[in-house]
């Protein structure tokens, strides 16, 4: 049973970054990709990125140039960095594995 915890989310002003970690247990990490996915308030829950198996990367429009993935197979982990964050980018920040969701990072963007 796969399971996953978000960590690194807060508070930041527009123009700062973050960098966001998702932990993974109990699944063969390095043979599996890793998507992040973010939800604003009143919002549909929205793709952000994904770091495939192979190692490719894929961002949505909003994160591409701004947003990097990336992971550590020695910890299990996968990373999000956020620079430039805009007060748009404020929502709870997921990770997801196998069809497995993580509980979720709050992000807030003060402007």
């Amino acid at each position: 049973q796969v399971q996953l915890v978000e960590s690194g989310g807060g508070l930041v002003q527009a123009g700062g970054s973050l960098r966001l970690s998702c932990a993974a247990s109990g699944s063969d990490f390095s043979s599996n990709g890793m998507s992040w996915y973010r939800q604003a308030p009143g919002k549909l829950r929205e793709w952000v990125a994904t770091l495939a198996r192979g190692g490719a990367t894929l961002y949505s429009g909003s994160a591409k140039g701004r947003f990097t993935i990336s992971r550590d197979n020695s910890e299990n982990t996968v990373f999000l960095q956020m620079n430039s964050l805009k007060p748009e980018d404020t929502a709870v920040y997921y990770c997801k594995q196998q069809g497995v969701w993580g509980q979720g990072t709050q992000v807030t963007v003060s402007s």
